[in-house]
């Protein structure tokens, strides 16, 4: 692990959606700032629809915490499920201790408890993460969630949020009544290459480094254009980067190392398509130089481990033959 070679408290690049690490750029300062304005301006329904690994669920996580004080909150990411057990789920995440398994009840069930919170002064905030998996039918028992409001505000805020396939779900003609009722805010967009150094910085600090940076203008180059800007793939690129730069023992994440990853994170060569045909494998069959010999040589220096690891399945094939 590369955390005490470049001493860092924690792990600067993880998968789950720490608040902490949020970086706000100008596209995700206009959405957070479109969501807090649709709850504030009782809006009901809410959609929030992004391409994978845009950061959706952090802004989300941040919004939830912005509103905590004010409105009871549930968070639902489950949703391969039917009406009834998406009822039970949210019913559990608002604090239900009952086992009941019949709609009606859940129904009833949660009106109650969106009437309680309106006596207590706190409205209901339902997020739906991962909502493209929803099945239409469940998106229907969503819709009428909206019935649950007063005269002179809605009880219940509900935010859908989910991939492009969730646009397409709504735009059948069966969940009309939804979409009619649903805001979707401006969605989130790649970074641009100024701001993936930020977004690297920023997470690398609140990881607790400081002093000299960690990344050359070079390697933010090859990362710009390997990751397409998309927060998560910048995260996985990082990780992979740090922890050859730490077994390689080396300070700084340079050119050499960002071309590396590159190669090492290249899915398209482990693909079927990508094996040779057999004309090309006849090349395989000429006996490797380094077998029973010297390995080869990179310029008399020491191969990388990647490539290192490379030379050696070669060497297993080989030897099975």
């Amino acid at each position: 692990m590369y955390l005490s070679f470049f001493r860092l408290r924690e792990e600067p690049f993880g998968v789950t959606p720490d608040p902490r690490f949020l970086y706000i750029s100008p596209a995700h300062q206009e959405t957070f700032a479109s969501l807090q304005c649709g709850i504030e301006a009782n809006r009901g329904f809410l959609g929030l629809i992004a391409r994978p690994g845009m950061g959706k669920t952090t802004i989300l996580f941040n919004l939830l915490e912005r509103f905590r004080a004010s409105h009871r909150t549930a968070f639902l990411f489950n949703t391969q499920c039917n009406s009834r057990e998406f009822m039970a789920l949210l019913l559990r995440e608002l604090g239900y201790k009952g086992d009941t398994t019949d709609f009606v009840q859940l129904h009833e069930e949660f009106n109650k408890h969106l009437l309680d919170g309106l006596h207590a002064g706190n409205r209901v905030i339902v997020v739906v993460d991962e909502a493209q998996n929803l099945e239409p039918e469940v998106l229907e028992t969503v819709r009428l969630l909206s019935d649950f409001e007063t005269p002179q505000a809605k009880l219940v805020h509900i935010i859908l949020a989910g991939q492009p396939e969730l646009a397409d779900k709504l735009a059948s003609p069966g969940l009309n009544q939804l979409r009619q009722r649903m805001w979707i805010v401006p969605g989130l967009e790649p970074l641009p290459a100024d701001e993936i150094k930020k977004y690297v910085e920023l997470r690398l600090r609140v990881a607790g480094h400081s002093g000299y940076p960690l990344f050359t203008p070079e390697a933010y180059e090859i990362m710009a254009e390997v990751t397409e800007g998309i927060p998560r793939n910048i995260n996985n690129f990082c990780f992979h980067a740090l922890s050859l730069a730490c077994a390689l023992r080396r300070k700084i994440v340079d050119a050499d190392i960002a071309r590396e990853v590159q190669t090492d994170l290249d899915i398209e060569k482990l693909t079927s398509s990508s094996r040779p045909d057999p004309a090309a494998e006849a090349v395989y069959s000429t006996p490797l130089t380094g077998i029973g010999g010297d390995a080869p040589q990179q310029d008399d220096q020491l191969m990388s481990p990647i490539a290192a690891a490379v030379y050696m399945r070669e060497i297993a094939s080989k030897l099975r033959h």
